[in-house]
């Protein structure tokens, strides 16, 4: 414990404060609530995952598309082959000879069709990217949420700070005025050691409300990935936040999240994905039917040809086309077909079962915000009416205090009780404040504001 010896000065003591004051509030900086909620969007590794994700849905779009038009490849090669063989050119058989031999081809092929397997796997392709988009849409809720929370709870810190920094200055003047009092004889010295004892432990309470507030700028620091020396935010007016704050009625929010938020629509497009992949494992049942055509020619020379011909003269000679028709009809796929459709309709009533759960776990949600916030205001109003109480009761013991017919003891635990009762209001008022902000998300309403 700290003690304080009887040369205390109010001038050492104005100077502490002013120290603190400077250590704490003195950043020429000082971010704004949308400034933290916009600079956490741009640079969250999270967000800039998502973001990538629906640059990696692009390419699987355009590779989707592709799957739409003919595959074109060009082939060419030389060969060389000693002892007996064919001739690529005459099929003739030949025996212990060197042949050489050239050959080119340029070939189309096109799907015609697959049981619609390549339009649904284009489908799926958007739907996903959707589906992304709706990700990336809550987790940017989310983050916006988590900073209005920590940057509410820096303005709790300031406040409480605030509070401790006033019982300190209160203690200081007490101590000179018992001071004054003892020496004109008016009250005993221990009433001096009493009071010190009180300053000690207010400059304690300092102490831990400077801890909590660093911790809590610390805390959203870290949240926008940003330096913590010398960030500071700006201080919001949230002295009186009113009831109409409060919403008078759950069922137009729970209206509004079921139809808008995105993580119902989320689980309605993981819905629309599972019927999607049926459809293309179905498409093992039908027929498929492609299409080819070819283009190429062939030159071939050894030492036993009959007809010797120019390079070019030959190739130009041997030049062909030829067309190609695929059909393949599954006849028995060992139930693989069987089995994967049947294991992707199970997916899809777990999918429909996901979003049922969705929706029950955001109305529960919502209930249960809308009753904290109805809650968190009745204690509100009620810190409210006991801080004026305690007040009143803290005057009144100054007074008795001040005419001798009540002991410092006395008078101290008055103060506790209003320093109890400023603390409960703090608490109450910005729990109160951040659950209608709970309720503003789910109405889609700016958190910023």
């Amino acid at each position: 414990m700290i003690y304080f010896n009887n040369k205390l000065t109010k001038n050492s003591l104005s100077l502490l404060l002013l120290l603190v004051s400077v250590s704490f509030f003195a950043q020429d900086k000082k971010w704004t609530l949308q400034e933290c909620v916009n600079h956490a969007l741009e640079n969250n590794i999270t967000v800039k995952q998502s973001e990538n994700t629906l640059l990696l849905n692009d390419q699987d779009i355009i590779a989707a598309k592709g799957q739409f038009l003919p595959s074109v490849a060009a082939t060419t090669g030389n060969r060389m082959s000693i002892g007996s063989g064919f001739d690529p050119v005459t099929n003739q058989r030949i025996t212990n000879q060197t042949t050489h031999s050239f050959n080119y081809n340029i070939g189309v092929n096109q799907n015609v069709f697959n049981g619609f397997r390549t339009l649904n796997l284009y489908k799926q392709s958007q739907l996903t990217k959707e589906t992304s988009t709706l990700e990336l849409r809550r987790i940017k809720d989310d983050i916006s949420l988590n900073v209005v929370n920590a940057y509410l709870n820096v303005l709790f810190n300031i406040e409480n700070l605030e509070i401790a920094k006033a019982q300190y200055i209160f203690s200081g003047k007490q101590l000179e005025q018992i001071k004054e009092l003892v020496e004109a004889g008016v009250q005993p010295k221990a009433n001096i050691y009493d009071a010190e004892a009180t300053l000690s432990r207010d400059a304690q309470q300092v102490t831990l409300a400077e801890n909590s507030f660093n911790l809590s700028l610390l805390s959203l620091s870290q949240l926008l990935q940003i330096p913590f020396n010398g960030f500071n935010v700006e201080i919001i007016d949230v002295n009186k936040p009113s009831e109409g704050l409060l919403y008078k009625n759950v069922t137009p929010i729970l209206e509004h999240a079921l139809e808008n938020r995105a993580e119902i629509k989320i689980a309605e497009k993981r819905i629309e994905n599972a019927q999607l992949n049926t459809e293309i494992l179905k498409a093992g049942y039908y027929p498929t039917i492609s299409f080819g055509y070819g283009f190429g020619s062939v030159w071939s020379e050894s030492k036993n040809d009959f007809i010797k011909q120019a390079f070019f003269r030959e190739l130009d000679l041997l030049k062909g086309h030829n067309f190609n028709l695929n059909v393949n009809i599954p006849i028995f796929s060992r139930f693989q077909n069987k089995t994967n459709v049947a294991i992707s309709k199970i997916q899809e009533e777990n999918s429909k079962l996901l979003f049922d759960q969705a929706k029950l776990d955001l109305e529960s949600n919502i209930q249960r915000a809308y009753t904290d916030a109805q809650a968190a205001f009745k204690a509100y109003d009620a810190a409210i009416k006991s801080l004026t109480s305690q007040e009143l009761a803290f005057n009144n013991s100054k007074e008795r205090y001040n005419i001798g017919t009540i002991t410092a003891f006395d008078l101290e635990q008055a103060r506790v009780q209003l320093i109890n009762a400023q603390s409960s209001l703090i608490n109450a008022k910005y729990d109160f404040v951040f659950k209608t902000k709970v309720l503003d998300f789910y109405m889609g309403k700016s958190l910023t504001n």
